[in-house]
């Protein structure tokens, strides 16, 4: 059931995201968030983590490091700790409360 989701994602990231060009705050972007919470979690779970994401996701967003939990984001989070200089990790954020 996850693979509808997974080409729907796929299909957005080439033939959409290029015409309208870099967007999203967060690192991984929310379409490879989506990708990978779909990925390792599930379609519903995963579904669910993608879609909060997306919400939290406007222009009045902070921004920053928001990896899929358990997913390989987050441990290339734990493994790289020169990434805070450039994003404010989720967990300082006020994003973590929309979880």
């Amino acid at each position: 059931m996850a693979w509808p989701l997974l080409a729907l994602i796929r299909l957005y990231q080439g033939v959409i995201s290029p015409l309208l060009g870099p967007r999203c705050r967060y690192w991984p972007s929310c379409s490879h968030y989506s990708h990978e919470a779909i990925t390792v979690h599930g379609p519903i779970r995963g579904g669910w983590l993608a879609l909060k994401r997306i919400l939290r996701c406007h222009p009045g967003a902070k921004g920053g490091i928001d990896p899929v939990p358990g997913g390989p984001s987050e441990r290339l989070c734990r493994q790289d700790p020169e990434l805070d200089e450039w994003f404010e990790v989720r967990g300082d954020s006020d994003s973590r409360s929309a979880d």
